[in-house]
């Protein structure tokens, strides 16, 4: 049976109105009769929970003010489509794996991934990764727009932060904070002013509070400059580094396919050094059409080593 402690828990967070803690202790009292062997009462009180709270979630109609930086959609996307180091690979899948299992984790008094950083240079498959998650777990795919959450009046970007946490408690799905440095960043920077300052503290405090369903993914370009008290708040950080040779080999095969007639890759690795995935793709995107504008069936050696060329040189005009 339940601990005196657990009783008395119970009781004083109906009393208090506090939802969140009696749901925190209806689910310990849950894991700790199941510890006990007493499965069917440990089914029927976390079936009693989730029942409550199906009522209670709301399917999110967003109205313009919402809809003005937070971005929804529906992801296609699926493992398969994003090359990565197979130790990378490995974290998605073990983000899936947790999300699909859930249940069993909570038996025992634990909680599966949901709050995931991922970091390194643009154009390596963070946001892909995000979008990934979301296709695999069938799920609503939302985009926060930092660019228009942060503004320069006082208090309006954590009164914006507030809304998108709501929205994350009632409408489950995948919620992208991409470019978080925009917000994440060193609260000791010396360039710094006090209201980004309030908005990264604001944003402390909803993540460590949140206990929705959803899977929150910050992603930013530059870990170095993100404060050191957010680490500590995510489930799991994911770093990415440009393509290994092997990845780029995989990468151009993928993207090119019925294109790659005849074309030994091997030739071009030279040709992709300092290129993120991102950028390799857009230049077999490019080589594709215009081998289609000249009708042709395949794309030359000479035609993917011209358009990675073209993407490497606006690096020579920074």
């Amino acid at each position: 049976m339940a601990t005196a402690e657990q009783i008395k828990s119970l009781i004083k967070s109906h009393l208090q109105d506090d939802s969140e803690r009696f749901v925190t202790t209806a689910l310990q009292l849950a894991a700790y009769e199941a510890h006990k062997g007493h499965t069917t009462l440990a089914r029927d009180i976390r079936y009693l929970i989730d029942k409550q709270k199906s009522k209670q979630l709301k399917l999110v109609s967003f109205h313009k003010d919402l809809s003005d930086f937070i971005h929804s959609s529906k992801s296609q996307h699926r493992l398969s489509d994003i090359i990565l180091k197979p130790e990378l690979k490995g974290r998605v899948n073990k983000i899936l794996k947790e999300y699909y299992q859930r249940q069993k984790l909570l038996r025992y008094g634990l909680s599966n991934r949901r709050k995931i950083l991922l970091a390194g240079p643009p154009g390596t498959g963070k946001t892909m990764t995000a979008s990934v998650i979301a296709g695999e777990l069938k799920l609503p795919f939302f985009t926060i727009q930092m660019d228009k959450i942060v503004t320069k009046f006082m208090g309006e970007t954590s009164a914006k932060l507030r809304q998108v946490f709501d929205t994350i408690q009632n409408s489950e799905g995948v919620f992208l904070f991409d470019e978080f440095d925009a917000i994440g960043s060193d609260r000791g920077r010396s360039d710094d002013v006090g209201e980004i300052r309030r908005v990264l503290n604001a944003f402390l405090q909803f993540i460590e509070k949140d206990q929705s369903k959803s899977i929150i993914v910050s992603a930013t370009n530059n870990m170095k400059i993100l404060d050191k008290a957010l680490f500590r708040r995510f489930d799991d950080i994911l770093y990415y580094e440009l393509p290994s040779k092997k990845e780029t080999l995989r990468l151009i095969e993928n993207r090119l396919a019925s294109f790659l007639v005849n074309l030994d890759v091997q030739t071009l690795i030279d040709s992709t050094e300092g290129l993120s995935h991102a950028e390799i793709t857009q230049a077999c995107y490019d080589s594709i059409k215009e081998a289609i504008l000249e009708d042709k069936t395949m794309v030359s050696k000479e035609l993917m080593i011209n358009n990675l060329k073209n993407r490497k040189s606006v690096y020579n005009h920074k």
